[in-house]
């Protein structure tokens, strides 16, 4: 099947209230005061919403596995089960300050598609598969995207169950206590993988578009920077005669900031966190350390950020180290499948635009391993990872649809899980 033919069931469409209404359900659990959920990954709250999800999910007749690491897949049969299924999901995990849609959403979007596909008694020819990843936040247990990198091969299962929070608690004592230590067993073949998620951004919103057709993720490179100067009194100390740290850190920020506008519009910039010795009001500063993270949609160009950075750090009147602590190829997506969401909107008649995704997902890791591909909804003010985090119903149950549909395509495609 080729992405531009029509699925049988062109006509088919969700229940928008009832997605709605699952995710304000799933809501409740790890609820804040703002209006948020703090549901962290691999505690009691997570396991609460780990739990509604199995039961709705055994609901609708589906079979339930989890393996090793924590990760939940629900299976709903298709004619031939022989055949690598087709999965969507997300993650249930949240932020410390997180809110009621970033995950939660792919989560009961890919529920709410099998929901319909039921109550239409509709077959299709592969099955279908909806996954809960284990912790993809990463804010109480490192590596992020835990579950589907684990899944994918970026990292052991061993290592995963053997990290700890701050209080010492291993993965591995975690999913014990919760509940979800589930069989060790290889990961399956899947034939195709979607996520719908919001934007976190502000594209869609800024150019009032519905759908975000997601070309791939953004690569990215992290930095510790280290300049070191030499602390003197502020007051004896002439100025031409300072060796300054502060002074090239902060010219050095503006040049990681002019970086990526030298290379838009994917490039990123970002210094996120300084720290200044001694840190004294009448002290100049003799050394700061500070992070740095660039991001580009490509690993030429990501390269090109990486030798401007090295270059203005080596140009500098002080001694600076640059060490890398983290690299993210760039990601790019199936584009037959890219294609089936592009032409999927279309047929609906939402409104939709060509985006990147400049954060990580678990699709980053499945694609790896699968074909995939994303569908982004936008969200109030770009704004996420925040308690007042806010989507619009009829935006989140477009993307639906819009995951309905290409779900369709994938899954009743002569031959599943080959690329074009």
């Amino acid at each position: 099947m080729q992405a531009h033919d029509l699925p049988a069931h062109a006509g088919l469409r969700i229940d928008g209230a009832r997605l709605w209404n699952s995710l304000m359900q799933l809501a409740r659990i790890g609820a804040t005061e703002k209006g948020g959920v703090c549901r962290l990954a691999l505690t009691d709250l997570d396991r609460q919403g780990r739990d509604l999800f199995v039961a709705w999910a055994k609901e609708i007749g589906c079979t339930v596995r989890v393996d090793a690491i924590g990760n939940i897949f629900a299976r709903r049969a298709g004619v031939r089960d022989d055949l690598p299924p087709v999965v969507t999901g997300s993650h249930i995990d949240t932020q410390p300050t997180g809110g009621k849609f970033d995950g939660n959403y792919g989560v009961l979007a890919g529920l709410e598609v099998l929901r319909t596909l039921n109550d239409n008694d509709v077959r299709t020819q592969a099955p279908l598969e909806v996954a809960v990843w284990t912790n993809e936040e990463g804010s109480r247990l490192v590596p992020v995207m835990m579950g589907s990198g684990v899944f994918a091969g970026a990292f052991t299962l061993d290592h995963a169950l053997a990290q700890v929070d701050r209080e010492g608690v291993s993965v591995r004592d975690a999913l014990a206590s919760i509940g979800y230590a589930g069989e060790r067993v290889a990961a399956h073949d899947v034939g195709a993988y979607f996520e719908a998620h919001i934007e976190q951004g502000p594209v869609l919103e800024a150019n009032d578009k519905v759908i975000g057709v997601v070309q791939g993720a953004l690569g990215q490179r992290w930095y510790d920077v280290t300049i070191e100067g030499m602390e003197a009194h502020a007051g004896p100390t002439p100025m031409e005669l300072r060796r300054d740290a502060l002074l090239v850190a902060a010219d050095l920020i503006r040049t990681v900031n002019r970086i990526a506008l030298d290379h838009a519009p994917h490039g990123r910039g970002t210094v996120g966190w300084v720290s200044v010795h001694p840190n004294s009001r009448n002290v100049i500063p003799g050394r700061v350390k500070l992070t740095v993270d660039l991001r580009a949609a490509d690993d030429a160009t990501l390269l090109a950020m990486d030798r401007a950075l090295r270059e203005i750090c080596a140009q500098a009147e002080l001694p600076v180290t640059v060490d890398e602590v983290v690299y993210f190829a760039p990601q790019p997506f199936e584009s037959s499948l890219v294609a089936s969401v592009r032409e999927s909107a279309d047929a609906l008649g939402f409104t939709s635009m060509d985006v990147v995704s400049g954060a990580g997902h678990d699709a980053v890791y499945l694609a790896r391993v699968a074909p995939a591909a994303m569908i982004f909804v936008p969200c109030k003010d770009g704004i996420s990872h925040n308690e007042i985090e806010d989507a619009r119903a009829d935006h989140l149950e477009a993307g639906c649809n819009v995951l309905l549909q290409a779900m369709l395509r994938a899954a009743n495609a002569a031959v599943v899980g080959e690329r074009a």
